[in-house]
């Protein structure tokens, strides 16, 4: 039992920083991630997989930080770590090396503080209760933040209002539209107020003029009147030029560039954001990062 207690105390982290609104001057620090997966096994192999060694590789040695308030862009192809590095910062996988923190909490030791800290949303399957009215939704998501009665009501009326969800509120999520869906879960991320955002593509599969609209929504409202730190995984480079206080391109799994959209193009000597993703990308070169 003495052992036990001591083995407790050894990985129990001190704990840093504050609950609610983020003031931390990097309210997200990533430092040497690293991620492997066990090999993918069909037949009766497939029985050996959580048991087998990790050996498939997504992140290597990932390092980089936010500031407050700021909003940075994850880019890269296919397979390059930007949704398995998102939900290690989300808490829903550990990493196999290095550390990760949001607002001064450890993602892997202190996941219970860390989780108060963000909001996570993706572009794709929302998790709602479709035959449940939006307003249903919300309340149910609002109780497991501990957020009920009077001040699940007040809150969840004052976010519908700011995301344009208030008509729509008593809708069965089953006839809503993509883009109210994704209001509707971006307001789910948004109910305990935190002070860091986390999305992974989150204008996939909206129409040209919802996306624009869910953009606007970001910049506009949540980083610059709310002040709200902002990291998302996106493909469209139209959108990281819109939102996007710097981009972080990854490729096979590490860090190939961390600069302003206009200094990654200077560095590559494009025109464009997409011609410079491009040869960042087959060509690695090193970009200071701001400070």
């Amino acid at each position: 039992m003495e052992a036990y207690k001591q083995c407790r105390n050894w990985i129990r982290p001190r704990k840093a920083g504050i609950t609610g609104r983020v003031n931390d001057s990097r309210v997200i620090a990533v430092e040497s991630i690293e991620k492997a997966f066990p090999p993918a096994l069909s037949g009766w192999r497939a029985l050996l997989q959580p048991v087998a060694k990790p050996t498939e590789r997504a992140l290597s040695g990932v390092s980089f930080k936010v500031g407050a308030g700021e909003a940075v862009a994850l880019m890269g192809p296919n397979g390059a770590g930007k949704s398995t590095l998102l939900r290690i910062l989300a808490t829903l996988i550990i990493p196999t090396r290095g550390r990760a923190t949001l607002g001064g909490f450890d993602v892997e030791r202190n996941g219970a503080e860390a989780r108060k800290q963000f909001g996570y949303h993706t572009g794709g399957d929302e998790g709602f209760y479709t035959r449940l009215t939006a307003r249903e939704n919300l309340t149910f998501f609002a109780s497991m933040n501990n957020i009920t009665g009077a001040r699940a009501v007040e809150r969840i009326s004052r976010i519908s209002a700011w995301m344009g969800l208030g008509d729509d509120l008593d809708r069965q999520v089953r006839t809503l539209s993509t883009g109210m869906t994704h209001r509707l879960g971006l307001a789910r991320a948004m109910l305990h107020e935190p002070g860091i955002l986390l999305l992974d593509e989150p204008t996939r599969s909206l129409d040209p003029v919802a996306a624009s609209e869910f953009r606007r929504l970001l910049k506009e409202e949540i980083v610059r009147r709310e002040g709200t730190t902002l990291l998302f995984a996106s493909h469209t480079p139209r959108e990281v030029e819109e939102i996007a206080d710097r981009v972080v391109i990854l490729a096979d799994g590490r860090v190939v560039a961390n600069e302003t959209p206009e200094r990654l193009c200077a560095s590559a000597a494009t025109r464009t954001l997409d011609e410079a993703i491009g040869r960042l990308v087959r060509q690695p070169m090193h970009v200071e990062s701001l400070p």
